[in-house]
């Protein structure tokens, strides 16, 4: 049996936030459709923020109607407070992903509140979540932004790390995203930091969300895989970055992602060629939007076999 892993597709909300032209909401649900048929399992569609603070996701009602009627997709949206995973409820999202971030400074600006107040919103969520009848809770994943590096305070401790991820655990999070938004690590660091999180929290599933700013995103995907890491984010094409962390660019490529999985041999459940058609959606809805993606580039080495066709030695 192959190890399954799992990877999210984040473009629809990482890769669009700062992307200053607005992708109409058809075209973000031919690409939902599209990425789940090509067998992504799970995407965070959209952010329930405030529209005036990012317009890109003021169809975040529609998209999320949407995207809960692909048959078999987990619906996930990111959500920085209370008021969103109300929203998220109401909407009947299957996974809210709550974000805080471990640098102090870079909370402070991205969700104005300290790391502190944002633990104590956590727990206000998961009470909101539990008095909910059973078959309307969301899970609920606690996300550590900026955890191995920050553009406002550079090199972050590990047991920051540790104690945040301990405090969301404790809270009641179904799963743990640690997060390196600036793409500042390496793969030495996400050893260190991955395993003291997983030694701390028990059988919670701990995601890896690397971005790609130093070109280390991949070697930092196998550095999480040999600490026995199995949930990915990535994104389409490279697209994303933060807006609150000057010089932060796109996430890790999901289609330069899901080929080196499977190239290892690991079972994504993704099909490599129609993942990269899916490419085509987003040329076609924002010309002006930048594309990465070394697959896309050169396509698949001749003669390939996808890890699913190969026979055992």
């Amino acid at each position: 049996m192959r190890e399954k892993i799992t990877v999210r597709e984040v473009g629809l909300r990482d890769g669009l936030q700062i992307h200053p032209t607005f992708m109409p909401t058809e075209d973000k649900l031919e690409w939902i459709a599209a990425e789940a048929a090509a067998g992504v399992g799970e995407i965070e569609v959209t952010s329930y923020v405030p529209p005036k603070l990012i317009p890109q996701f003021a169809d975040a009602a529609e998209v999320t109607a949407g995207a809960l009627k692909v048959p078999g997709l987990t619906v996930s949206a990111l959500i920085p407070n209370l008021r969103g995973a109300q929203r998220g409820i109401d909407l009947g999202v299957h996974k809210l992903n709550f974000v805080m971030s471990v640098s102090h400074t870079h909370n402070l600006k991205n969700v104005r509140r300290t790391p502190e107040e944002s633990v104590a919103d956590f727990k206000a969520i998961v009470e909101l979540i539990q008095q909910q009848p059973q078959d309307r809770r969301p899970l609920i994943s606690g996300g550590l932004s900026t955890a191995l590096g920050c553009s406002y305070e550079g090199k972050i401790a590990v047991d920051a790390i540790v104690r945040r991820a301990v405090e969301l655990v404790e809270a009641g999070a179904d799963e743990l995203v640690v997060a390196d938004t600036v793409g500042y690590a390496d793969p030495l660091q996400v050893r260190a930091a991955f395993r003291a999180v997983m030694k701390e929290v028990g059988n919670v599933p701990v995601a890896a969300h690397f971005h790609d700013t130093r070109g280390t995103g991949l070697a930092n995907v196998s550095a999480a895989l040999d600490c026995g890491v199995t949930h990915f984010d990535a994104s389409l094409a490279g697209l994303g970055g933060c807006p609150f962390a000057p010089g932060a660019t796109g996430n890790i490529v999901m289609d330069d992602l899901c080929f080196m999985l499977d190239s290892m041999g690991y079972d994504t459940g993704v099909d490599l060629q129609r993942l990269l058609e899916v490419r085509k959606i987003i040329e076609r809805s924002l010309p002006d939007i930048a594309m990465q993606g070394a697959l896309a580039k050169a396509g698949l080495p001749t003669n390939y076999v996808p890890a699913a066709q190969r026979k055992a030695a």
